[in-house]
């Protein structure tokens, strides 16, 4: 790949992830400056020439102990509205956790559509693209953006963890709620192909009123099979913990949990530490910081999301195909 004409940034909160993902692409980052001032503004601008050039900025929207997810969209957008009043030829937002993307309908007279908005905003900086990992849904991401959208799936990174753990073994996998079902269902038919076997699949009901979660049936065959919950991210856990006391009172052999973005907020520490999961599986979209390190120990498994976005940086700067990239 011929890099002179490409430009990665990362603001610093990204900076680790966007470390390997430059090792990746066999370039260094671009030295960029981040200001704070006294009263609480700050700046950001390129430290070197961008004129012409394909320039990537990765910034993972979601709070942390030094920024709140408002803090760093509102950087990102400014680091990029530099980028473009510095002439850059073409600019893609690399967001691996896309913030408001679970606000994209209206549910109650009034509402607001947070998708739309959040997708207003960073298109009115100056971006061309986006490229972020499973967002909540896929229709509305890609309805809300008139720039170009990219969306990467971490399918493949789950299915290269459980083919060695799971061969000769019955399996089910199971949409924690009807809402995931087609992205419960893209996971089962690939890991099916891959293992070279009949693969169940099941989901649990699931209603939702003034933020009380109830329904308790599950549809699908569960006794005695290894379960593999998929969902695209666990905030606070009451929807997989939820699905994990079902496939239990059903009889579940084993249980894994996997979901691509954590959160880890509220009574989440608990959910990953349940006795009856054996394994729980994210991605490193997020920084897992609220959790206390024998969660990691014992069960949670993070998974390198960062080859996967080197790869797809790689492939747009030379103008390959992503297809190729999700295929399995």
């Amino acid at each position: 790949m011929n890099a002179d004409n490409l430009a990665l940034f990362a603001l610093d909160v990204s900076h680790e992830f966007a470390v390997r993902v430059a090792a990746r692409l066999n370039i260094t980052l671009s030295a960029h400056e981040e200001r704070d001032f006294e009263d609480g503004e700050h700046k950001s601008r390129p430290l070197i020439s961008v004129r012409g050039k394909d320039v990537y900025v990765i910034q993972s929207l979601y709070s942390d102990s030094s920024q709140s997810v408002n803090d760093k969209l509102c950087r990102l957008l400014f680091f990029i509205g530099a980028l473009q009043d510095a002439s850059s030829a073409k600019i893609t937002a690399i967001i691996p956790y896309l913030a408001y993307s679970r606000k994209d309908r209206k549910t109650k007279t009034r509402d607001p559509v947070t998708t739309r908005y959040l997708a207003q905003l960073i298109e009115s900086v100056g971006t061309h693209r986006i490229v972020t990992l499973d967002v909540h849904n896929l229709a509305a991401f890609q309805n809300a953006f008139r720039c170009q959208t990219e969306h990467l799936e971490a399918k493949n990174l789950f299915i290269e963890y459980f083919l060695p753990r799971l061969e000769n073994t019955d399996i089910t996998v199971v949409s924690p709620d009807i809402g995931g079902v087609k992205r419960a269902e893209a996971f089962r038919v690939t890991l099916s192909k891959h293992l070279g076997c009949n693969i169940a699949s099941a989901f649990i009901e699931k209603h939702r009123s003034k933020g009380m979660i109830s329904g308790n049936n599950i549809v699908g065959d569960i006794m005695g099979r290894t379960v593999i919950i998929i969902d695209d991210m666990i905030a606070a856990g009451t929807t997989i913990a939820r699905a994990i006391d079902i496939c239990q009172k059903q009889g579940a052999y084993e249980i894994y949990a996997a979901a691509t973005h954590g959160l880890f907020i509220g009574g989440a520490q608990a959910v990953v530490t349940h006795p009856a999961l054996k394994k729980f599986l994210v991605t490193d979209t997020i920084s897992s910081f609220r959790l206390a390190p024998e969660a990691h120990y014992n069960k949670v498994q993070i998974l390198d999301s960062s080859d996967l976005f080197a790869e797809a940086i790689r492939r747009l700067h030379i103008h390959g195909s992503l297809v190729d990239l999700l295929a399995s």
